[in-house]
């Protein structure tokens, strides 16, 4: 794990013996939030994502998404820059680095080209599309699944190549139910984990013999263009 961070008066935090520059706050969730920073040892800008965790658990989901991105070195996946846990109070925050693509999620992409009235070329959406696949197919070759893959979680670099984030859901692909209790377990998980308008049906409700696996990633609304209908990926 990275070395300790301090937030110091000046604005500027430390991670491992690199200091960086605030910013300003990008964006927040129900239990992190994002800041701009900036690298004062090499001048690039950088996204510092802070999980707030209450508890032993939340700070072992937290050091779960750092293991997952430190598994993969791949152009379409986001590449953790360094890492820490640092102590606030009775709390901790698990702190990721990582990349600033100022260019946003697909999401918004999406929203810009609809409030312009505008289409996305059919080649731009094949080669986007072609894009998360490559990312899905390394986390699916390391037999994990993402589990909760959305236009919000697709960053676009300037090369327009998209990068996927938000690993904390990433489990193994192959998953046999083989109880009752087992089905409401990870029924309860998906829940919790996979945003409810792109969670694979199989995730609303387990069946208590069944196997669950990266069919998941591919049963998902990737992709809302405004081009008078939704792209689906279907099996």
């Amino acid at each position: 794990m990275g070395q300790a961070l301090c937030i110091c008066s000046r604005g500027t935090i430390t991670i491992n013996n690199k200091r960086y520059l605030l910013i300003h706050r990008l964006g927040e969730g129900g239990f992190s939030y994002v800041d701009l920073v900036e690298g004062l040892h090499d001048g690039r800008f950088y996204a510092l994502k802070r999980i707030i965790c209450h508890d032993k658990d939340d700070r072992q989901e937290a050091m779960h998404e750092v293991e997952m991105h430190l598994l993969f070195e791949h152009p379409n996946i986001l590449t953790l820059c360094a890492h820490a846990m640092v102590e606030r109070g009775s709390k901790h925050e698990a702190w990721l680095l990582l990349p600033f693509l100022k260019r946003g999620t697909l999401w918004q992409e999406v929203e810009t080209l609809r409030d312009k009235d505008a289409f996305m070329p059919e080649e731009r959406i094949l080669a986007i599309l072609h894009g998360i696949c490559r990312g899905l197919q390394a986390i699916h070759n390391k037999g994990y699944a993402h589990r909760d893959l959305k236009p919000t979680n697709v960053l676009l670099d300037d090369e327009d190549q998209p990068l996927l984030m938000d690993l904390g859901s990433m489990n193994q692909a192959r998953i046999e139910v083989q109880s009752l209790r087992e089905a409401m377990t990870i029924q309860d998980w998906a829940a919790q984990r996979c945003t409810i308008s792109y969670r694979a049906p199989e995730l609303f409700t387990v069946e208590r013999e069944c196997v669950i696996d990266e069919r998941t990633d591919i049963w998902v609304r990737i992709l809302h263009f405004h081009l008078g209908e939704k792209i689906h990926l279907v099996t």
